[in-house]
C-alpha cells in the first residue's frame, strides 16, 4: 500500500526513502488513473519501461468481479503495489476493496508510511485527537448537507468528539457557507487546504470569527473539521 503526494510536492519531502526505493522493484500496480500514476512514479525516479509494467485500474467504475483478477500476480508471489491517487490508499479511496480481498486470499498486506490529509489536518487543528469521526463527503444537495452539519454539531456538543469531512474543491465555498449558516458562533471550525504543499493553509477559529473573515480557499483540496 503506497501513499502518494497530496499535490506537486517533491516526493522526498513527504515520503520515506524506503518507499521510493521499494517502488523501483515493482512491476505490477493497482491504480486509480494510469496517467497520474506514471507521473508520480517518474517523480520518484522510477526508471522501468512502462510498456513492461502492468497497471490495473481501480475506480468507482471497476466491476467488483474484476477486482479479484488484480491479485493474480500477488497470489503467485509477485509483489503488487496499491497506489493511491493522493495520500494513503484505502482511506477515502477505492483501494479498501482490494485490501479486503487480499486478506481473504491470505495475501500479506503491507501499509507504507506517507501523507494523509485527514490525519495531518487533525494534528494541526488543535481539536480532540483521542476521539474523532471521519464522514468522507457530506450530501451534495444543500438541504441534506445542512441537515447533516446540524446533526454533526449536536453530536460534537454532546460528546466533544472531532468531526472531519471533505468536499470536492469546486464546492468548497458552498460547504463553508453551509457551515457558517448552520452552526452556532461558538462551534470551532478548522479549514485545512493544500496540506503539505508550498501554499498550505491551516486555520482554526470559531464560526463567529470565520463569519468576519469571509473565507474562500478557492478550488484547493481542503479538509473541514468541527469541534467544540
Amino acid at each position: 500500500m503506497i501513499p502518494s503526494t497530496l499535490g506537486e510536492t517533491a516526493p522526498e519531502k513527504v515520503l520515506p526513502s524506503y518507499n521510493i526505493e521499494l517502488l523501483q522493484q515493482l512491476d505490477v500496480f493497482i491504480v486509480e488513473e494510469i496517467r497520474t500514476a506514471r507521473r508520480f512514479l517518474r517523480k520518484c525516479g522510477y526508471q522501468k519501461d512502462f510498456e513492461a509494467v502492468t497497471f490495473h485500474i481501480l475506480n468507482e467504475h471497476t466491476p467488483e468481479n474484476e477486482v479479484i483478477t488484480f491479485l493474480e500476480q500477488a497470489r503467485s508471489g509477485i509483489d503488487t503495489g496499491l497506489l493511491s491517487e493522493a495520500g494513503c490508499p484505502a482511506v477515502a479511496d477505492p483501494g479498501s476493496m482490494v485490501v479486503k480481498l487480499a486478506h481473504e486470499l491470505k495475501i500479506k498486506v503491507v501499509p507504507l508510511s506517507g501523507p494523509s490529509s485527514i490525519i495531518m489536518s487533525l494534528m494541526a487543528s488543535g481539536f480532540n485527537g483521542q476521539s474523532f469521526t471521519f464522514h468522507g463527503y457530506l450530501p451534495v444537495k444543500e438541504p441534506e448537507r445542512i441537515k447533516k452539519i446540524r446533526e454533526i454539531e449536536r453530536d460534537l456538543l454532546r460528546t466533544g468528539q472531532t468531526h472531519i469531512f471533505i468536499e470536492a474543491p469546486y464546492r468548497n465555498k458552498h460547504m463553508i457557507d453551509s457551515i457558517l449558516s448552520s452552526c452556532g458562533n461558538d462551534t470551532m471550525l478548522c479549514i485545512a487546504a493544500n496540506i503539505s504543499l508550498a501554499d498550505e493553509s491551516i486555520l482554526t477559529a470559531s464560526v463567529g470569527q470565520w463569519k468576519k473573515m469571509n473565507p474562500d480557499p478557492g478550488k484547493k483540496p481542503a479538509v473541514f473539521l468541527l469541534s467544540r
